[in-house]
């Protein structure tokens, strides 16, 4: 039985818009011949960190349902075996870098492929795979660029030697990842070219991979020829792209409302006081929701399509606002945190210029007590 929803502050999800982005992205990729020829390019989506905490299990099931997805993505074992357990097959893989024995054998039993980072990885993958008794599904990572996890060339081509000639591996595919598209157009043609020298280079070695993919949201649509067999997309998909819809809105209502006397204190540290009467409501939302603290004093809300300022600073579950310019506010009032109310709108966007940090950060730090409500 689910639990009813007795707090106001909810995060509804737009499944409507999220099926158009993700058209747009099949629109734009579609009819482009791929390197493997078979002139269809694969869309992976995004599911790690719950989705950008927009909800994995619901946006992966309306994903599958409506076979909106080629591919899956997750940072873990632990995020693809949740997948698995909750019934969805989609394949799905692991981006993460896997360390133990134990690991890649419970990600090749639940049939989740594994990003093989070394040849060291490629081994162990092996002799997991042989222990399970089934074959292991394998994307071998290259490292271009961004020093994270991967293998360098010329070094690449010995791990892509052994997961091709390994009876028990399939090389299920080979990537890279950009580190600056949109900021560095000049490293990522040093990146690029990386990368499209080991493809070239495995080709001659006779190395078949199933699915080569570099490409991530904006490499997609900044680049006309990176899109190879598949394309990974989940700042898109999500709506925090350019000229794709947000699909989160985040919610609360107004719950206490009183007039502050000039001088007078808000929150913690007394960092807001009044310098006129002013009307002031309290919202049941705060940093323990995952809205930022780092917001206190700098954001606006909309209440009946007006902006009210954020008064003092967030606290765990409470926040202030100025509802002075907002007319008749009362207990109830609908409150708009992220999303569009009237002719107004705040984005995720800005909320993250303001509070020095990135949209992407502020999505998946939604916490697990703010229910989602799928439209």
């Amino acid at each position: 039985m689910t639990a009813p929803i007795l707090r106001p502050t909810v995060a509804e999800i737009d499944l409507q818009k999220l099926a158009r982005n993700l058209q747009k992205i099949h629109a734009r990729v579609q009819g482009v011949c791929p390197v493997n020829q078979t002139g269809r390019v694969k869309v992976l989506t995004l599911l790690k960190a719950n989705a950008y905490g927009h909800g994995a299990l619901a946006i992966g099931q309306f994903l599958e349902k409506n076979k909106l997805s080629d591919f899956f993505a997750v940072a873990s074992v632990e995020e693809g075996l949740s997948l698995r357990q909750s019934g969805l097959k989609t394949p799905s893989l692991v981006l993460g870098s896997l360390f133990t024995q134990e690991a890649f054998e419970a990600a090749i039993a639940a049939d989740l492929s594994v990003t093989v980072a070394s040849l060291q990885a490629a081994k162990t993958v092996a002799r997991a795979a042989e222990k399970v008794g089934k074959k292991a599904l394998c994307h071998v990572k290259q490292d271009t660029g961004m020093g994270r996890i991967g293998t360098r060339l010329p070094a690449i081509i010995s791990v892509l030697e052994f997961v091709h000639q390994h009876p028990q591996l399939v090389l299920e595919g080979f990537y890279s990842h950009l580190s600056c598209v949109e900021t560095d157009p000049g490293y990522t043609a040093w990146q690029v070219q990386n990368f499209r020298q080991a493809v070239d280079e495995a080709r001659t070695r006779n190395i078949v991979i199933q699915n080569v993919h570099l490409a991530a949201s904006a490499a997609t649509f900044i680049h006309n020829d990176l899109f190879f067999d598949m394309v990974r997309h989940g700042h898109s998909i999500y709506g925090l792209e350019k000229d794709f819809e947000p699909i989160l809105t985040l919610k609360t209502r107004v719950v206490f409302t009183k007039i502050l006397p000039p001088e007078y204190s808000v929150s913690y540290n007394r960092s807001f006081r009044t310098d006129k009467p002013l009307q002031v409501a309290t919202l049941p939302v705060g940093y323990g929701d995952g809205y930022l603290r780092a917001l206190s004093n700098k954001a606006d809300v909309l209440i009946n399509g007006t902006r009210c300022r954020v008064l003092g600073n967030i606290t765990m579950d409470m926040m202030m606002v100025d509802v002075s310019r907002a007319a008749h506010v009362k207990n109830g009032d609908e409150v708009v945190l992220v999303g569009r109310q009237g002719n107004e709108e705040i984005t995720l966007a800005e909320l993250a210029q303001k509070a020095g940090t990135i949209d992407y950060e502020l999505c998946t730090l939604l916490m697990p007590r703010v229910p989602r409500i799928y439209k």
